[in-house]
């Protein structure tokens, strides 16, 4: 075998193994955000969509619900910060560990939504720092705007004779969060309160998973500059 052909079988196992784990988070994204937005009534991951409410909510008089919102937005910036922080200076999968004991900490404080929103906003924040992209293609784990923009554009070039097939990994995020927040719409009404303690179990045992996952290629799924 050569060379050339075993970095190439090594580059399709490196891809296929980010792209079951950007399936995985935004399965976890889209669960927690459905079970955040059915116990809360705002979005935990789409900033997007907090973003146009907390304005509604400023115009409409209502100060306190605008600027709750407006300080998720922030605490979503600052997580994003944190998730980098601990992926440069750990390992990627040590930010899988933090999401999880945000989120059960979200969940130990079911009776305080106020802290509940900003512990689980800060949680999917921090998550996207987990997989940043996949040989260098940008990938969305809490948000599916993007993903879809980049999806629309490629089918686009793909229909005035560009080739190149590689946008078609965008539906992955796409289709995790879906099927996540399908999940986690259906927990939280057949558990209610109980439905929190999901996230916590299931980023706990994707921070396991990904332990299995060589260094090497798990610092491939990070940004470094």
């Amino acid at each position: 075998m050569t060379v050339q052909r075993r970095r190439r079988i090594i580059q399709r196992q490196r891809s296929s193994v980010g792209l079951a784990l950007v399936a995985a988070i935004s399965f976890l994204a889209g669960m927690t955000d459905a079970i955040g937005l059915m116990s809360i009534g705002d979005f935990v991951s789409f900033m997007s969509g907090n973003t146009t409410r907390a304005s509604v909510a400023l115009m409409q008089g209502d100060a306190a619900r605008g600027l709750l919102l407006l300080g998720g937005l922030i605490i979503f910036v600052v997580g994003n910060a944190a998730g980098v922080m601990i992926s440069i200076r750990f390992r990627p999968y040590a930010v899988l560990l933090f999401v999880s004991l945000l989120l059960a900490c979200a969940a130990l404080v079911a009776d305080h939504r106020e802290l509940r929103f900003l512990l689980l906003i800060f949680s999917m924040g921090a998550i996207n720092a987990s997989v940043e992209h996949i040989e260098g293609l940008p990938v969305g784990l809490t948000y599916v705007t993007g993903a879809l923009s980049r999806f629309g554009r490629g089918l686009g070039r793909w229909a005035m004779g560009v080739r190149n097939t590689c946008w078609t990994l965008q539906v992955v995020p796409w289709c995790g969060m879906f099927a996540g927040a399908i999940a986690g719409a259906a927990l939280s009404q057949k558990s209610g309160a109980l439905s929190l303690w999901i996230p916590p179990l299931a980023a706990l045992s994707l921070a396991t998973v990904a332990t299995r996952i060589p260094r090497r290629w798990q610092y491939r799924f990070i940004q470094h500059r």
